[in-house]
């Protein structure tokens, strides 16, 4: 092959590659302008009104916590069923998910810290692991995944 051709092919490749990070991307953008919306109308609006104030005082994953969350069990089955990037949404939990799920997830997961007095994404990382039956591969990941964010925090 010469040196033209084999440049023209990883033209395409290059293409092709960006083609499918574009369509991850919209995926993304379409997830963000459409995240948790369910928790703006009934039945899920009254219900997290009634427990949020609550919540923010308690340390996520401790038994005061998932106390707390029983409350909202009709309310939360209704927004697991309506939202894909949450694991109880699937039969088989996170292994069922798609890296666009578990992207929009993770990012959930860091805005929900801001939400408590004590929120830390890497202790919620480890927490969940347990809950949601996150390999060790998958969680080394998310990790550094959360590290990205808290870069991305700093940056000023």
């Amino acid at each position: 092959m010469k040196l033209a051709e084999s440049k023209l092919e990883t033209i395409a490749h290059i293409e092709l590659v960006r083609k499918y990070i574009k369509v991850v991307v919209d995926k993304l953008i379409q997830r963000g302008i459409n995240h948790d919306k369910t928790k703006l109308e009934s039945p899920e609006a009254e219900g997290f009104a009634k427990v949020n104030e609550r919540l923010k005082t308690l340390t996520y994953g401790t038994p005061e916590y998932d106390e707390n969350l029983k409350e909202l069990q009709t309310t939360l089955d209704h927004h697991y069923a309506k939202n894909k990037h949450h694991p109880e949404h699937y039969k088989n939990g996170i292994n069922d998910m798609t890296l666009i799920d578990i992207l929009e997830m993770m990012a959930d997961w860091k805005a929900s810290t801001y939400r408590q007095h004590d929120g830390n994404l890497l202790q919620s990382l480890d927490k969940n692991a347990k809950r949601y039956n996150i390999s060790p591969q998958l969680l080394k990941i998310l990790k550094n995944t959360a590290v990205l964010f808290d870069e991305t925090d700093t940056e000023k």
